[in-house]
């Protein structure tokens, strides 16, 4: 396996000399890392390619909805409100756990199934 590693660190510093990184997309920007922990292994590559289709799986909706309410629960004065929205929060996590125990299935979900073939397709 060390001789793949010195031929790849070789043929990469051979490219830096002859200039073939500079010039690229994103360059000097930093790199961003996807947290995928909550993702259930088996559903990760589904899932980057509903992503690279443009769709956003219920999960990760139903998610990003969870941090804004818990963020906007922080800011609440008054008690009613925030009583209102913790209930709202215990639901929508309620929900989010529910739905983590099922498999990814597109036939259920039309608009994601006719979008990912379209981009498989072409």
């Amino acid at each position: 396996m060390d001789i793949f590693i010195r031929i790849a660190e070789k043929r990469i510093e051979e490219a830096m000399h002859e200039g073939e990184f500079e010039n690229l997309q994103n360059a000097g920007k930093p790199f961003v890392f996807e947290d995928e922990t909550w993702i259930p292994e088996d559903l990760r590559i589904a899932y980057k390619v509903l992503k690279n289709a443009g769709c956003t799986p219920p999960e990760l909706e139903a998610r990003k909805e969870i941090i804004g309410l818990k963020e906007l629960i922080n800011t609440l004065d008054d008690d009613k409100e925030r009583m209102k929205k913790i209930r709202e929060l215990n639901f929508k996590i309620m929900r989010f756990n529910m739905m983590r125990k099922r498999p990814l299935c597109l036939e259920a979900f039309p608009d994601y199934e006719m979008r990912f073939f379209e981009k498989t397709i072409d």
